[in-house]
């Protein structure tokens, strides 16, 4: 049971005390910086500000994706020494499982404080012909028997998304609706990287990239960085900002090699989504917003889905007629723009938590959903491989 200030009590009536996101920030995001740990320390000065807290008040830190021995070296660059670490690393959805496993260090009393914080300099790494890494991991494990016949990352998304138009008959117009509504949304974000409205002709006549993902069907690569602190309940006192509270939390990971994916319609957040629900005491109906992982086009619409906005195979007729739009008329789903016109530094399950944050607070400016009062953050890692979900709300 929880109440409306964020606290919980457990089955025998015994409080608990809630847990609060009390400062969101993301670095710059479309400048070149120097280094991915200045755009941690950047996002991280930013998070830390606005909360209001000084850095000495972090006794527990969470990150992943930079140097051999994350979050020791990014930790050590910050100037902290955390008594509580998580290195979790799950692809994109790294960031809802730590802010879950933060949440609950801080209800048992192992931490007060807990930054989360990334950076990437994927966009400057490319143009510079760095490598970056590769997602397949050559050929050695499970991946061994996909490697050697070119079987990408991307390959792999755009083979469940025609899995879904073959079961379901959702089309390829009602998939670029996606990276239309999203740019729409993106067009009233300043710190967008991509702002220029596009159309559903234009998702359809850009060059192929994997069938039937043309280039917009597919996210951008950009720098940036994102951190978001989490604090106990009595520092919030301390606090210049409105709390944003955790009210439920969800996690869970599916397959790493496509043989062994039962349902290519059907992604982990269907038990991710319905946990954190659960947990939170709401349902999707209730939520105000959407800030959902999208790689590609068919995440956001399955992962709808999977999260109970509608049902499974009805996800091409609810993304349709602009419901997506901030003042659409529908479900607002990534209002910044999301990884398909805002920005995508590698990772983006952070910058997911930090809109949502902003949305709750109501410092979304011409993209703030009227009176939104709850929101469901849900991040997807790998190639379906993992979900994270959040359910938020403002007390």
């Amino acid at each position: 049971m929880r109440t409306t200030t964020g606290t919980t009590t457990d089955t025998r009536g015994r409080r608990r005390p809630g847990v609060a996101i009390a400062g969101a920030a993301l670095s710059d995001t479309t400048a070149s910086p120097a280094t991915a740990y200045s755009l941690h320390a950047q996002a991280a000065r930013r998070a830390l500000a606005d909360a209001g807290l000084d850095r000495s008040v972090v006794d527990g830190f969470a990150s992943a994706g930079t140097g051999v021995l994350a979050p020791v070296e990014v930790a050590e660059y910050l100037g902290l020494r955390p008594t509580w670490v998580d290195s979790t690393s799950v692809g994109g959805s790294t960031w809802e499982v730590m802010a879950a496993h933060a949440a609950d260090a801080i209800t048992a009393g192992h931490a007060r404080a807990v930054l989360l914080v990334y950076g990437s300099t994927a966009r400057s790494d490319v143009k510079a012909g760095r490598r970056t890494g590769n997602l397949s991991f050559g050929a050695r494990g499970p991946l061994q028997f996909e490697a050697p016949y070119g079987h990408t990352l991307i390959a792999k998304y755009a083979m469940a998304a025609r899995r879904h138009m073959i079961e379901y008959g959702t089309t390829i117009e009602q998939l670029a609706e996606v990276a239309v509504q999203a740019r729409a949304n993106a067009s009233l974000n300043p710190e967008a990287m991509y702002r220029t409205p596009i159309t559903v002709d234009d998702v359809l006549s850009g060059p192929m990239i994997a069938d039937p993902f043309t280039k917009l069907h597919c996210c951008l690569r950009s720098d940036g960085g994102a951190a978001v602190l989490l604090v106990a309940e009595d520092l919030l006192p301390d606090c210049r900002t409105r709390p944003v509270w955790v009210l439920g939390t969800g996690e869970h990971v599916s397959h790493s090699t496509m043989s062994e994916w039962p349902d290519f319609t059907v992604s982990p957040a269907a038990v991710s989504g319905r946990l954190a629900f659960e947990r939170a005491g709401l349902t999707p109906a209730e939520m105000d917003f959407a800030q959902l992982y999208d790689a590609f086009t068919y995440m956001t619409l399955v992962t709808l889905e999977d999260l109970g906005f509608c049902a499974k195979g009805e996800g091409g007729a609810f993304v349709e007629g602009g419901r997506l739009q901030v003042g659409g008329g529908g479900l607002p789903v990534n209002t910044d723009g999301g990884g398909l016109s805002a920005q995508h530094p590698g990772m983006r399950g952070l910058f997911l938590l930090v809109e949502a944050v902003r949305q709750l607070r109501g410092e979304a400016g011409e993209r703030q959903v009227s009176d939104a009062r709850l929101g469901v953050v849900s991040g997807t890692g790998g190639w379906f491989c993992s979900s994270g979900t959040v359910v938020l709300g403002r007390g």
